[in-house]
Protein backbone atom coordinates (compact mmCIF):
# COMPACT_ATOMS: atom_id res chain seq x y z
CA UNK A 1 0.00 0.00 0.00
CA UNK A 2 1.45 3.48 -0.76
CA UNK A 3 1.39 6.74 1.13
CA UNK A 4 -1.94 7.64 -0.70
CA UNK A 5 -3.81 4.70 0.09
CA UNK A 6 -2.50 4.85 3.74
CA UNK A 7 -3.71 8.65 4.08
CA UNK A 8 -6.97 7.63 2.38
CA UNK A 9 -7.48 5.13 4.80
CA UNK A 10 -6.37 6.91 7.85
CA UNK A 11 -8.60 9.58 6.76
CA UNK A 12 -11.79 6.96 6.34
CA UNK A 13 -10.57 5.38 9.77
CA UNK A 14 -10.53 9.10 11.37
CA UNK A 15 -14.09 10.57 9.91
CA UNK A 16 -15.90 6.88 11.43
CA UNK A 17 -14.06 7.91 14.93
CA UNK A 18 -15.16 11.30 14.50
CA UNK A 19 -18.77 10.81 13.37
CA UNK A 20 -19.16 8.25 16.55
CA UNK A 21 -18.08 10.65 18.71
CA UNK A 22 -20.39 13.74 17.55
CA UNK A 23 -23.45 11.30 17.67
CA UNK A 24 -22.44 10.86 21.81
CA UNK A 25 -21.91 14.63 21.30
CA UNK A 26 -25.62 15.05 20.31
CA UNK A 27 -26.78 11.93 22.79
CA UNK A 28 -27.14 9.60 20.63
CA UNK A 29 -25.80 6.63 21.87
CA UNK A 30 -26.79 4.19 19.04
CA UNK A 31 -23.49 5.07 16.86
CA UNK A 32 -20.46 2.71 17.05
CA UNK A 33 -17.62 2.20 15.01
CA UNK A 34 -18.25 -0.09 12.18
CA UNK A 35 -15.28 -0.02 9.55
CA UNK A 36 -12.42 -2.32 9.56
CA UNK A 37 -9.64 -0.77 10.90
CA UNK A 38 -5.51 -1.69 10.71
CA UNK A 39 -2.68 -0.93 13.24
CA UNK A 40 -2.52 -1.80 16.83
CA UNK A 41 -3.15 1.57 17.78
CA UNK A 42 -6.30 2.71 15.61
CA UNK A 43 -7.41 -1.33 17.06
CA UNK A 44 -7.07 0.08 20.53
CA UNK A 45 -8.87 3.33 19.72
CA UNK A 46 -12.01 1.67 18.17
CA UNK A 47 -12.18 -0.70 20.88
CA UNK A 48 -12.01 2.14 23.48
CA UNK A 49 -14.74 4.68 21.91
CA UNK A 50 -17.06 1.88 21.10
CA UNK A 51 -16.48 0.49 24.61
CA UNK A 52 -16.84 3.88 26.01
CA UNK A 53 -20.33 3.87 23.81
CA UNK A 54 -21.54 1.15 25.27
CA UNK A 55 -20.91 1.72 28.42
CA UNK A 56 -22.72 5.65 28.65
CA UNK A 57 -25.88 3.98 26.96
CA UNK A 58 -26.20 1.49 30.05
CA UNK A 59 -25.31 4.34 32.37
CA UNK A 60 -28.22 6.67 30.52
CA UNK A 61 -30.80 3.36 30.40
CA UNK A 62 -29.72 2.98 34.45
CA UNK A 63 -30.29 7.10 35.13
CA UNK A 64 -33.32 7.30 32.90
CA UNK A 65 -34.83 4.03 34.25
CA UNK A 66 -34.10 5.13 38.45
CA UNK A 67 -35.37 8.75 37.13
CA UNK A 68 -38.71 6.97 35.50
CA UNK A 69 -39.11 4.70 38.46
CA UNK A 70 -38.54 7.11 41.55
CA UNK A 71 -39.80 10.41 40.05
CA UNK A 72 -42.61 8.93 37.66
CA UNK A 73 -43.70 5.77 39.34
CA UNK A 74 -43.15 6.70 42.79
CA UNK A 75 -41.51 3.44 43.43
CA UNK A 76 -39.01 4.73 46.08
CA UNK A 77 -35.49 2.72 47.16
CA UNK A 78 -34.16 1.94 43.39
CA UNK A 79 -30.74 2.23 42.54
CA UNK A 80 -28.53 2.24 38.96
CA UNK A 81 -26.03 -0.57 38.51
CA UNK A 82 -23.40 -0.30 35.46
CA UNK A 83 -21.26 -3.35 35.98
CA UNK A 84 -17.73 -2.01 35.19
CA UNK A 85 -17.77 1.60 34.85
CA UNK A 86 -14.79 3.50 36.28
CA UNK A 87 -13.78 6.62 36.95
CA UNK A 88 -16.18 9.81 36.40
CA UNK A 89 -18.94 7.49 35.31
CA UNK A 90 -18.64 5.50 38.94
CA UNK A 91 -18.89 8.61 40.51
CA UNK A 92 -21.77 9.80 38.33
CA UNK A 93 -23.59 6.52 39.10
CA UNK A 94 -22.74 7.05 42.70
CA UNK A 95 -24.05 10.27 43.17
CA UNK A 96 -27.69 9.27 41.11
CA UNK A 97 -28.04 6.64 44.12
CA UNK A 98 -27.48 8.68 46.58
CA UNK A 99 -30.04 11.12 45.62
CA UNK A 100 -32.24 7.88 45.09
CA UNK A 101 -31.30 6.77 48.53
CA UNK A 102 -31.81 10.58 50.14
CA UNK A 103 -35.10 10.99 48.39
CA UNK A 104 -36.34 7.45 49.12
CA UNK A 105 -35.28 8.01 53.00
CA UNK A 106 -36.73 11.44 53.22
CA UNK A 107 -39.73 10.44 51.87
CA UNK A 108 -40.43 7.31 53.56
CA UNK A 109 -40.10 9.07 56.79
CA UNK A 110 -42.53 11.76 55.69
CA UNK A 111 -44.84 9.26 54.64
CA UNK A 112 -44.67 7.68 58.11
CA UNK A 113 -44.99 10.68 59.92
CA UNK A 114 -48.16 11.87 58.22
CA UNK A 115 -49.14 8.49 58.03
CA UNK A 116 -49.41 8.23 62.18
CA UNK A 117 -50.87 11.59 61.97
CA UNK A 118 -53.71 10.28 59.78
CA UNK A 119 -54.14 7.19 62.30
CA UNK A 120 -54.28 9.56 65.11
CA UNK A 121 -50.26 9.20 66.42
CA UNK A 122 -48.97 12.39 67.20
CA UNK A 123 -45.80 10.92 68.81
CA UNK A 124 -43.97 10.93 65.70
CA UNK A 125 -41.63 12.87 64.17
CA UNK A 126 -38.93 13.04 61.44
CA UNK A 127 -35.96 12.43 61.97
CA UNK A 128 -33.90 12.36 58.98
CA UNK A 129 -31.28 14.52 57.78
CA UNK A 130 -32.78 17.50 54.85
CA UNK A 131 -31.86 20.30 52.80
CA UNK A 132 -33.06 22.79 51.30
CA UNK A 133 -37.35 22.92 50.44
CA UNK A 134 -37.01 19.02 51.65
CA UNK A 135 -36.32 20.12 55.21
CA UNK A 136 -38.73 22.67 54.86
CA UNK A 137 -41.53 20.19 54.13
CA UNK A 138 -39.99 18.62 57.09
CA UNK A 139 -39.90 21.40 59.47
CA UNK A 140 -43.63 21.93 58.37
CA UNK A 141 -44.80 18.39 58.90
CA UNK A 142 -42.87 18.14 62.28
CA UNK A 143 -44.43 21.78 63.74
CA UNK A 144 -47.75 20.50 62.21
CA UNK A 145 -47.73 17.40 64.62
CA UNK A 146 -46.53 19.30 67.52
CA UNK A 147 -49.64 22.34 66.96
CA UNK A 148 -51.99 18.86 66.46
CA UNK A 149 -50.18 17.38 69.52
CA UNK A 150 -51.06 20.44 71.61
CA UNK A 151 -54.61 21.19 70.42
CA UNK A 152 -55.37 17.31 71.27
CA UNK A 153 -53.89 17.43 74.62
CA UNK A 154 -55.66 20.66 75.21
CA UNK A 155 -58.92 19.73 73.66
CA UNK A 156 -58.41 16.46 75.63
CA UNK A 157 -58.04 18.01 78.90
CA UNK A 158 -60.97 20.78 78.70
CA UNK A 159 -63.16 17.21 77.48
CA UNK A 160 -62.25 15.29 80.25
CA UNK A 161 -62.77 18.59 82.75
CA UNK A 162 -66.17 19.21 81.70
CA UNK A 163 -67.52 15.53 81.04
CA UNK A 164 -65.81 13.34 83.53
CA UNK A 165 -64.58 15.45 86.02
CA UNK A 166 -67.16 17.84 86.22
CA UNK A 167 -64.73 21.00 86.79
CA UNK A 168 -66.56 23.46 84.23
CA UNK A 169 -65.07 27.05 83.10
CA UNK A 170 -62.11 25.72 81.66
CA UNK A 171 -60.40 26.78 78.18
CA UNK A 172 -58.32 25.04 76.03
CA UNK A 173 -54.77 26.86 75.07
CA UNK A 174 -53.02 26.38 71.87
CA UNK A 175 -50.16 29.00 70.96
CA UNK A 176 -49.63 29.69 67.26
CA UNK A 177 -52.57 28.04 65.58
CA UNK A 178 -54.03 29.32 62.78
CA UNK A 179 -56.62 28.54 60.35
CA UNK A 180 -58.97 25.50 60.35
CA UNK A 181 -56.86 24.70 64.05
CA UNK A 182 -57.79 28.01 65.41
CA UNK A 183 -61.24 27.36 64.23
CA UNK A 184 -61.48 24.33 66.04
CA UNK A 185 -59.69 25.71 68.98
CA UNK A 186 -62.15 28.56 69.43
CA UNK A 187 -65.28 26.26 68.41
CA UNK A 188 -64.36 23.64 71.59
CA UNK A 189 -63.88 26.76 73.75
CA UNK A 190 -67.02 28.64 72.60
CA UNK A 191 -69.04 25.01 73.29
CA UNK A 192 -67.17 24.78 76.75
CA UNK A 193 -68.14 28.45 77.34
CA UNK A 194 -71.81 27.28 76.54
CA UNK A 195 -71.83 24.59 78.20
CA UNK A 196 -70.40 26.00 81.47
CA UNK A 197 -73.48 28.90 81.73
CA UNK A 198 -76.28 26.36 80.61
CA UNK A 199 -74.71 23.80 83.02
CA UNK A 200 -74.43 26.32 85.72
CA UNK A 201 -77.88 27.92 85.29
CA UNK A 202 -79.72 25.17 85.63
CA UNK A 203 -77.43 23.87 88.72
CA UNK A 204 -78.53 27.02 89.98
CA UNK A 205 -82.51 26.36 89.43
CA UNK A 206 -82.34 22.73 90.76
CA UNK A 207 -80.40 23.77 93.90
CA UNK A 208 -82.75 26.48 94.61
CA UNK A 209 -85.47 23.72 94.23
CA UNK A 210 -83.69 21.21 96.22
CA UNK A 211 -83.24 23.75 99.06
CA UNK A 212 -87.40 24.86 98.89
CA UNK A 213 -87.32 28.08 96.79
CA UNK A 214 -89.54 27.46 93.73
CA UNK A 215 -89.25 31.11 92.58
CA UNK A 216 -86.49 30.48 89.96
CA UNK A 217 -86.34 29.07 86.42
CA UNK A 218 -83.53 28.78 83.84
CA UNK A 219 -83.29 31.70 81.86
CA UNK A 220 -80.04 31.02 79.25
CA UNK A 221 -80.50 30.54 75.40
CA UNK A 222 -80.09 27.27 74.35
CA UNK A 223 -80.93 24.95 71.57
CA UNK A 224 -81.35 21.01 70.85
CA UNK A 225 -81.74 18.64 73.59
CA UNK A 226 -80.32 21.48 76.21
CA UNK A 227 -83.39 23.36 75.90
CA UNK A 228 -85.06 20.08 76.14
CA UNK A 229 -83.83 19.87 79.56
CA UNK A 230 -84.51 23.62 80.50
CA UNK A 231 -88.07 22.93 79.38
CA UNK A 232 -88.05 19.69 81.23
CA UNK A 233 -86.48 21.77 84.24
CA UNK A 234 -88.50 24.13 84.24
CA UNK A 235 -91.73 22.67 83.79
CA UNK A 236 -90.55 20.62 87.13
CA UNK A 237 -90.33 23.71 89.14
CA UNK A 238 -93.99 25.02 87.67
CA UNK A 239 -95.56 21.02 88.70
CA UNK A 240 -93.51 21.54 92.03
CA UNK A 241 -94.86 24.66 93.02
CA UNK A 242 -98.32 23.35 92.99
CA UNK A 243 -97.56 19.59 93.75
CA UNK A 244 -99.66 20.04 96.99
CA UNK A 245 -102.66 20.22 95.95
CA UNK A 246 -102.11 18.49 92.60
CA UNK A 247 -101.77 15.06 94.16
CA UNK A 248 -104.72 13.65 92.60
CA UNK A 249 -103.75 15.14 89.33
CA UNK A 250 -100.63 13.37 89.18
CA UNK A 251 -101.74 10.36 89.97
CA UNK A 252 -103.99 10.41 87.37
CA UNK A 253 -100.99 11.32 85.48
CA UNK A 254 -99.17 8.38 86.22
CA UNK A 255 -102.37 5.98 85.84
CA UNK A 256 -103.15 7.33 82.74
CA UNK A 257 -99.69 7.39 80.86
CA UNK A 258 -99.23 3.85 81.78
CA UNK A 259 -95.66 4.73 83.16
CA UNK A 260 -95.97 1.27 85.25
CA UNK A 261 -93.62 0.04 88.23
CA UNK A 262 -91.93 3.47 88.38
CA UNK A 263 -91.34 4.82 91.77
CA UNK A 264 -90.95 8.18 93.22
CA UNK A 265 -87.94 8.68 95.19
CA UNK A 266 -87.43 12.45 96.81
CA UNK A 267 -84.84 11.81 99.28
CA UNK A 268 -84.98 14.13 102.56
CA UNK A 269 -88.50 15.22 102.12
CA UNK A 270 -90.54 15.34 105.18
CA UNK A 271 -94.50 15.99 106.25
CA UNK A 272 -96.90 16.70 103.72
CA UNK A 273 -94.28 15.63 100.86
CA UNK A 274 -93.66 12.18 102.05
CA UNK A 275 -97.29 11.73 102.56
CA UNK A 276 -97.44 12.75 99.38
CA UNK A 277 -95.09 10.27 97.80
CA UNK A 278 -95.70 7.32 99.94
CA UNK A 279 -99.73 7.58 98.73
CA UNK A 280 -98.49 8.06 95.46
CA UNK A 281 -95.97 5.24 95.37
CA UNK A 282 -98.46 3.21 96.70
CA UNK A 283 -101.18 3.59 93.98
CA UNK A 284 -98.49 2.84 91.33
CA UNK A 285 -97.58 -0.32 92.98
CA UNK A 286 -100.94 -1.39 92.99
CA UNK A 287 -102.08 -0.18 89.56
CA UNK A 288 -98.57 -1.62 88.35
CA UNK A 289 -99.55 -5.08 89.53
CA UNK A 290 -103.30 -4.89 88.54
CA UNK A 291 -102.30 -3.80 84.78
CA UNK A 292 -99.47 -5.96 84.32
CA UNK A 293 -101.24 -9.04 85.75
CA UNK A 294 -104.25 -7.85 83.30
CA UNK A 295 -102.02 -7.64 80.32
CA UNK A 296 -100.85 -10.82 80.59
CA UNK A 297 -103.45 -12.45 80.33
CA UNK A 298 -104.94 -10.47 77.27
CA UNK A 299 -101.63 -10.85 76.00
CA UNK A 300 -101.81 -14.29 76.28
CA UNK A 301 -105.39 -14.46 74.57
CA UNK A 302 -103.98 -12.65 71.88
CA UNK A 303 -101.35 -15.39 71.42
CA UNK A 304 -103.83 -17.95 71.43
CA UNK A 305 -103.34 -18.96 74.97
CA UNK A 306 -106.48 -19.15 76.87
CA UNK A 307 -105.43 -21.11 80.01
CA UNK A 308 -104.72 -17.65 82.02
CA UNK A 309 -106.62 -15.83 84.53
CA UNK A 310 -106.36 -12.57 86.27
CA UNK A 311 -105.48 -14.08 89.94
CA UNK A 312 -104.42 -10.84 91.64
CA UNK A 313 -106.58 -8.80 93.96
CA UNK A 314 -108.65 -6.08 93.27
CA UNK A 315 -111.01 -3.83 93.97
CA UNK A 316 -113.68 -1.34 92.76
CA UNK A 317 -113.82 -1.04 88.76
CA UNK A 318 -110.58 -3.07 88.11
CA UNK A 319 -112.05 -5.85 90.22
CA UNK A 320 -114.97 -5.80 87.60
CA UNK A 321 -112.56 -5.50 84.99
CA UNK A 322 -110.74 -8.45 86.31
CA UNK A 323 -114.46 -10.27 86.47
CA UNK A 324 -115.07 -9.47 82.71
CA UNK A 325 -111.84 -10.71 81.06
CA UNK A 326 -112.06 -13.58 82.77
CA UNK A 327 -115.54 -14.44 81.71
CA UNK A 328 -114.33 -13.27 78.17
CA UNK A 329 -111.61 -16.20 78.82
CA UNK A 330 -113.89 -18.72 79.45
CA UNK A 331 -116.31 -18.15 76.71
CA UNK A 332 -113.18 -17.85 74.29
CA UNK A 333 -112.43 -20.99 75.69
CA UNK A 334 -115.95 -23.06 75.38
CA UNK A 335 -116.34 -21.21 71.74
CA UNK A 336 -112.21 -22.03 70.23
CA UNK A 337 -113.46 -25.65 72.05
CA UNK A 338 -116.96 -25.89 70.18
CA UNK A 339 -115.56 -24.86 66.72
CA UNK A 340 -112.65 -27.24 66.85
CA UNK A 341 -114.72 -29.67 67.60
CA UNK A 342 -117.09 -28.58 64.58
CA UNK A 343 -114.51 -28.27 62.62
CA UNK A 344 -112.88 -31.78 63.46
CA UNK A 345 -116.01 -33.20 63.49
CA UNK A 346 -117.19 -31.99 59.31
CA UNK A 347 -112.93 -31.34 57.81
CA UNK A 348 -111.40 -34.52 59.29
CA UNK A 349 -113.88 -37.03 60.80
CA UNK A 350 -116.37 -36.45 57.73
CA UNK A 351 -119.03 -36.17 60.72
CA UNK A 352 -122.05 -34.01 59.19
CA UNK A 353 -124.73 -31.95 60.70
CA UNK A 354 -122.66 -31.19 64.02
CA UNK A 355 -123.36 -27.56 65.36
CA UNK A 356 -120.90 -25.41 67.98
CA UNK A 357 -123.11 -24.91 71.25
CA UNK A 358 -121.31 -21.81 73.17
CA UNK A 359 -123.86 -20.49 75.83
CA UNK A 360 -124.22 -17.20 77.13
CA UNK A 361 -121.73 -15.56 74.07
CA UNK A 362 -123.33 -12.47 72.37
CA UNK A 363 -122.26 -9.48 69.84
CA UNK A 364 -119.37 -11.06 67.56
CA UNK A 365 -118.68 -14.45 69.44
CA UNK A 366 -122.45 -14.91 69.02
CA UNK A 367 -121.95 -14.13 65.48
CA UNK A 368 -118.94 -16.62 65.11
CA UNK A 369 -120.85 -19.25 66.38
CA UNK A 370 -124.04 -18.40 64.36
CA UNK A 371 -121.95 -18.05 61.16
CA UNK A 372 -119.97 -21.31 62.25
CA UNK A 373 -123.06 -23.14 62.27
CA UNK A 374 -124.37 -21.82 58.96
CA UNK A 375 -121.00 -22.59 57.18
CA UNK A 376 -121.77 -26.40 58.79
CA UNK A 377 -124.98 -26.20 58.04
CA UNK A 378 -124.66 -25.23 54.55
CA UNK A 379 -121.84 -27.39 53.74
CA UNK A 380 -123.99 -30.78 55.68
CA UNK A 381 -126.76 -29.79 53.12
CA UNK A 382 -124.91 -29.52 50.20
CA UNK A 383 -122.17 -32.77 50.82
CA UNK A 384 -125.51 -35.12 51.37
CA UNK A 385 -127.34 -33.16 48.77
CA UNK A 386 -123.99 -34.41 46.02
CA UNK A 387 -124.16 -37.51 48.15
CA UNK A 388 -127.24 -38.44 47.07
CA UNK A 389 -127.52 -37.63 43.53
CA UNK A 390 -123.71 -39.78 43.28
CA UNK A 391 -125.67 -42.35 45.07
CA UNK A 392 -128.81 -42.62 42.87
CA UNK A 393 -126.28 -42.21 39.52
CA UNK A 394 -124.36 -45.04 41.14
CA UNK A 395 -127.77 -46.79 41.31
CA UNK A 396 -128.99 -46.13 38.04
CA UNK A 397 -131.48 -43.67 38.61
CA UNK A 398 -130.96 -40.79 36.38
CA UNK A 399 -133.85 -38.48 37.51
CA UNK A 400 -132.27 -36.83 40.90
CA UNK A 401 -130.45 -33.56 40.81
CA UNK A 402 -129.06 -31.41 42.84
CA UNK A 403 -131.43 -28.98 44.29
CA UNK A 404 -129.35 -27.11 46.96
CA UNK A 405 -128.38 -23.43 46.81
CA UNK A 406 -124.01 -23.64 46.39
CA UNK A 407 -121.80 -20.79 45.05
CA UNK A 408 -118.30 -20.75 44.28
CA UNK A 409 -116.48 -24.27 43.88
CA UNK A 410 -119.29 -26.12 45.61
CA UNK A 411 -121.55 -24.49 42.84
CA UNK A 412 -119.10 -25.12 40.19
CA UNK A 413 -119.38 -29.09 41.52
CA UNK A 414 -122.81 -29.10 41.87
CA UNK A 415 -123.27 -27.82 37.87
CA UNK A 416 -120.63 -30.65 36.97
CA UNK A 417 -122.61 -33.32 38.49
CA UNK A 418 -126.10 -31.89 37.07
CA UNK A 419 -124.34 -31.45 33.84
CA UNK A 420 -123.08 -35.23 34.24
CA UNK A 421 -126.90 -36.64 35.17
CA UNK A 422 -128.21 -34.91 32.26
CA UNK A 423 -125.54 -36.58 29.89
CA UNK A 424 -126.08 -40.20 31.26
CA UNK A 425 -130.31 -39.60 30.99
CA UNK A 426 -129.61 -38.43 27.18
CA UNK A 427 -126.85 -41.68 26.68
CA UNK A 428 -129.12 -44.02 28.72
CA UNK A 429 -132.12 -42.77 26.22
CA UNK A 430 -130.63 -42.90 23.21
CA UNK A 431 -129.21 -46.03 23.86
CA UNK A 432 -132.15 -47.55 25.16
CA UNK A 433 -133.94 -45.99 21.86
CA UNK A 434 -131.61 -47.69 19.47
CA UNK A 435 -131.23 -50.92 21.13
CA UNK A 436 -135.23 -51.27 21.27
CA UNK A 437 -135.12 -50.50 17.52
CA UNK A 438 -132.62 -52.55 16.39
CA UNK A 439 -133.17 -55.66 19.06
CA UNK A 440 -137.09 -55.40 19.23
CA UNK A 441 -138.59 -53.54 16.23
CA UNK A 442 -136.15 -54.70 13.83
CA UNK A 443 -135.04 -51.08 12.72
CA UNK A 444 -131.56 -51.56 11.71
CA UNK A 445 -129.36 -48.58 10.92
CA UNK A 446 -130.70 -46.30 13.98
CA UNK A 447 -127.70 -44.24 15.95
CA UNK A 448 -127.69 -42.78 19.02
CA UNK A 449 -127.06 -39.17 19.66
CA UNK A 450 -125.51 -37.75 22.15
CA UNK A 451 -124.37 -34.32 22.32
CA UNK A 452 -122.10 -32.62 24.19
CA UNK A 453 -120.43 -35.82 25.45
CA UNK A 454 -116.27 -36.63 25.64
CA UNK A 455 -113.79 -39.08 26.26
CA UNK A 456 -115.97 -42.63 27.74
CA UNK A 457 -119.00 -41.18 27.57
CA UNK A 458 -118.24 -40.68 23.52
CA UNK A 459 -116.47 -43.98 23.08
CA UNK A 460 -119.11 -45.90 24.47
CA UNK A 461 -121.66 -43.51 21.94
CA UNK A 462 -119.13 -44.11 19.05
CA UNK A 463 -119.53 -48.47 20.08
CA UNK A 464 -123.45 -48.53 20.17
CA UNK A 465 -123.39 -46.36 16.79
CA UNK A 466 -120.61 -49.02 15.29
CA UNK A 467 -122.45 -52.54 16.24
CA UNK A 468 -125.72 -50.45 15.52
CA UNK A 469 -124.42 -50.38 12.00
CA UNK A 470 -122.47 -53.49 11.20
CA UNK A 471 -126.22 -55.31 11.35
CA UNK A 472 -127.13 -52.97 8.57
CA UNK A 473 -127.11 -54.79 5.55
CA UNK A 474 -127.18 -51.31 3.31
CA UNK A 475 -124.21 -50.24 4.92
CA UNK A 476 -122.26 -53.22 5.07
Amino acid sequence: MDAVEELQLLKAQVQEIARVCKGVAEGDLNKKIAIDVQGPVMSELKDSVNEMVGTLGKFASEVTRVSLTVGTKGQLGVSANVPGIKGTWLDLQNVVNQLADNLTEQVRSIAAVTKAVAEGDLSKQIEVSAQGEILELKDTVNNMVLQLRGLAKEVTRVTMEHGSEGNLGGQAIVPGVEGVWKELTDNVNKMCTNLTNQVRSIAEVTTAVAEGDLSKEVSVDVKGEMLRLKDTVNGMVRQLSTFAREVTGLATSVGTEGSLGGQAKVEGVQGTWHELTESVNGMANNLTEQVRSIAAVTKAVAEGDLTKKIEVDAKGEINALKNTINNMVDQLGTFAREVTRVALDVGTEGQLGGQAKVEGVQGTWADLTTNVNRMADNLTNQVRSIADVTKAVAEGDLSKKIEVDAKGEIDALKNTINNMVDQLGTFAREVTRVALEVGTEGILGGQATVEGVQGTWADLTTNVNVRSTSHDPERR
